[in-house]
């Protein structure tokens, strides 16, 4: 009978999360919704990301960028916040690190307000309802540019 040892590697794969050193990620999430803000968490951590902050509006999120900054790989930002929008709080933030790594969060027939942020330095989108295989993804494509 053959044991686990004979396939060592049959399903195993490394986690998306983890950089090539092998330490994760490290991600701020920007939402009013605790719900998409915990989905979006769980679906990171899951993945081998740290979720090192949430932020519920987008002038809280520029605080937490600014305070976690430069120890911070990922600000995931929704479009649609109370006190400061999204695509407001992406200004701010790249104003403050032209390099910074922000996906953009949008409900569907936001299609202008992604826009207007992809063209002001986001890297990237995700639509929701949120897709486990789509956030992963769109994640790891704006963290390789």
């Amino acid at each position: 009978m053959k044991s686990k040892g004979d396939f060592p590697s049959l399903n195993e794969k490394n986690p998306e999360g983890l950089k090539p050193d092998g330490s994760a990620y490290r991600v701020l999430i920007v939402d009013d919704s605790i719900f998409i803000a915990k989905q979006l968490g769980q679906i990171l951590t899951s993945a081998g990301f740290e979720v090192v902050a949430g932020a519920s509006d987008g002038q809280e999120g520029v605080e937490k960028y600014k305070e976690l900054y430069p120890n911070l790989d990922l600000v995931t930002m929704d479009i649609t916040m109370p006190r400061l929008d999204g695509v407001s709080a992406l200004k701010k933030i790249i104003e403050f690190d032209k390099d910074a790594c922000v996906v953009m969060i949008s409900a569907l027939g936001k299609n202008d307000l992604v826009k207007d942020s992809l063209m002001v330095g986001a890297r990237n989108y995700i639509v929701k309802p949120l897709d486990r295989a789509k956030v992963l993804e769109r994640v790891l494509m704006a963290l390789k540019r």
